[in-house]
């Protein structure tokens, strides 16, 4: 059995709070016997403090943007020191070789080791102002399976997870720092139309492709976004097993990989019964929208 967790809580520019904070999850998560926990998009220095043509930029609003940092550097070292044994999946601002252009990142790793990286390639609103895109889809060799890594926006296009699902994905980590929405948000957040949305992918995109899906999410509010939580696990076949809803903290659920893997793909085959052969335009550059 393996047990999957995934984080809703608010991260800030404040490192010695994001690491604090980080510790105190992982310690939460040892104490339920977690294997595999979850941060939410950014979790080391926060998100952008707005979207939309007001954003961020990095020309015009240098100290409101997050610590860019390297894969190989302090903050990432810091990380795996608080973390130890635990397999982690995690999101930061990452700086490139170049010193300059900046990714919003996620990693997968453990005290030892980083198993692998991805660099958010579909950027909402005003994001581009901020960041670079990233290129492509990995999936990692991990000791909890292999796993694909995602950062919010990526949700909403079925062909990110189908790719990872493709290279033998069995649990995607979908990173998010998702907000309400900008108009007529709705009183209570649960029913907004953007937690409604939030929601909606990560179970379409579990049993899309009968994966296992762990969405964390940003909590809380930040700059003059105000986030929706909803960090949840999700089985292959799109059952939502755990889940934090608004409030902070982790969703845990304890599951058996390799046997839900075999009922939940013995009655429907979504990956064998795809045609290829049809699906020409969807990679046409300019394609209809």
């Amino acid at each position: 059995m393996t047990t999957l967790a995934a984080v809703s809580a608010n991260f800030t520019r404040d490192l010695e709070q994001n690491y604090a904070l980080i510790e105190a999850l992982t310690e939460d998560a040892r104490a339920k016997g977690v294997d595999f926990l979850v941060f939410p998009e950014a979790a080391i220095g926060g998100y952008l403090s707005s979207l939309g043509n007001h954003g961020d930029t990095v020309k015009t609003t240098k100290r409101s943007l997050p610590p860019a940092i390297r894969l190989d550097g302090p903050e990432i070292a810091r990380v795996q020191q608080i973390v130890g044994d635990l397999v982690i999946a995690i999101g930061f601002c990452e700086l490139a070789d170049d010193g300059e252009t900046r990714y919003n990142a996620a990693a997968v790793l453990d005290g030892n080791t980083v198993y692998g990286s991805y660099r958010k390639v579909h950027q909402p609103l005003g994001e581009g102002m901020s960041y670079s895109a990233g290129s492509g889809y990995d999936v990692f060799d991990t000791p909890v399976g292999r796993v694909g890594l995602q950062i919010c926006y990526d949700k909403a296009f079925p062909e990110a997870a189908r790719v990872m699902a493709l290279a033998g994905a069995q649990i995607i980590a979908s990173l998010s720092a998702w907000p309400a929405a900008r108009t007529a948000t709705a009183e209570n957040l649960q029913d907004d139309r953007w937690t409604y949305r939030f929601n909606l992918f990560d179970t379409a995109r579990a049993l899309d492709n009968q994966v296992f899906w762990i969405a964390s999410n940003q909590s809380g509010t930040f700059g003059s976004l105000r986030y929706v939580g909803n960090a949840k696990i999700v089985d292959p076949g799109g059952n939502i097993l755990a889940t934090t809803l608004l409030g902070s903290g982790i969703a845990v659920a304890e599951v058996d990989i390799d046997h839900t893997f075999r009922t939940m793909r013995a009655g429907m085959f979504h990956l064998r019964d795809r045609r290829p052969d049809v699906y020409g335009p969807l990679t046409e550059e300019f394609a209809h929208a």
